[in-house]
């Protein structure tokens, strides 16, 4: 092997030199981080930001990384999907004993497969598929791969001592989200939820705080939804990935209506599992995969408001099952920290 090549090249949206808030930048960030603290000076990062446009560097990006590195880890969108892992396949037969690598980011890989053959094929040549859960890999292997192994999504988070917990909750409890901001993350849900239950009880029960980067093609929709908040309802903007535990510790719980049902393991559960908060959630693909009924959260059928609604209108029931999960949620939280569960690709490596 060339005396210039390094361990791993990571292509990734970095969005270099922007706030990013996303998952998939958190995500590729943080697994470049560990992947720095296990490999010192020898990780490259190539930057993917850029949407559409960014594509027409792929072949010189994979050029770059094939010829320097001995193992390539892509992190892209479904875009980039399309165009990276064909182009490492067929080129990586100039080159000898490299190895590729997908991490996977979400749960939408099984239902894209059978409509992209192109990308399909090419991923049976990569040396590992990493998805975030075990609804991933068994709907995968039904299709015939036997590369996939699963890593699920981490966060670099100082899980908080048990001992800061807090003991008692009065009205109003705070609940929040904490997700992208968009429609399909279930927004709205959770807004008409809180006010059916205060509405219901003619005081407020629940103040509802919104965390999170508005999704840049939907901030006229959200812009619209903020002039019809309730005074119990408000947005509390961005919060840096490394601040999440500081804001969270505070609230009762976590809502998570959401409406992608192919999430895969949501970062904004690990940060409130590190928080010690239990989450209110749709029943998604993957919910067992990281949320225990009854241990760390409490699942509704997926898309019911009815559901959600009456979950939290049963407040008094609620306070004792919250209180109950809160220490279940950190010690939950620990198995997704990124010395643990990056160690599955650091094998391949």
């Amino acid at each position: 092997m060339s005396r210039k090549c390094k361990k791993v090249c990571v292509i990734g949206h970095f969005g270099f030199g922007y706030n990013m808030l996303n998952g998939q930048t958190v995500k590729t960030k943080i697994l470049t981080e560990e992947l720095e603290r296990q490999f010192p000076g020898e990780v490259m990062k190539l930057d993917t930001h850029g949407g559409i446009k960014s594509l027409l560097k792929a072949p010189f990006y994979v050029l770059k990384a094939l010829y320097q590195c001995q193992n390539i880890v892509i992190l892209p969108a479904q875009n980039g999907l399309r165009i990276y892992a064909p182009l490492l396949v067929c080129m990586r037969r100039f080159f000898r004993n490299r190895k590729l690598h997908y991490a996977v980011i979400g749960g939408w890989l099984p239902a894209y497969l059978p409509k992209k053959k192109a990308v399909a094929r090419a991923l049976r040549g990569f040396c590992g598929i990493y998805v975030e859960t075990n609804t991933m890999k068994l709907a995968l292997a039904q299709q015939g791969y036997d590369n996939v192994v699963v890593m699920p999504n981490c966060k670099a988070l100082s899980v908080l001592d048990e001992r800061e917990l807090a003991q008692t909750y009065s009205e109003p409890y705070k609940l929040c989200t904490f997700s992208r901001v968009m429609k399909e993350k279930g927004i709205e849900d959770a807004i008409r939820a809180v006010a059916a239950v205060n509405e219901a009880h003619g005081r407020t029960v629940y103040r509802l705080d919104i965390y999170g980067q508005v999704d840049a093609g939907q901030t006229e929709w959200f812009e619209k939804l903020q002039k019809t908040f309730p005074p119990y309802v408000q947005y509390g903007g961005l919060v840096p990935f490394d601040r999440s535990v500081a804001v969270l510790k505070d609230y009762f719980a976590l809502l998570f209506p959401t409406r992608f049902y192919t999430e895969g393991i949501p970062g904004t559960v690990i940060d409130a599992y590190a928080a010690g908060v239990p989450v209110i959630s749709a029943r998604w693909e993957s919910f067992a995969d990281i949320l225990e009924d009854g241990v760390t959260g409490i699942g509704y059928s997926f898309g019911s408001i009815d559901e959600l609604t009456a979950i939290l209108k049963d407040h008094s029931a609620l306070v004792e099952k919250v209180n109950a999960m809160k220490g279940n949620c950190i010690a939950h939280a620990r198995r997704y920290l990124p010395e643990e569960a990056i160690g599955i690709l650091l094998e391949h490596l």
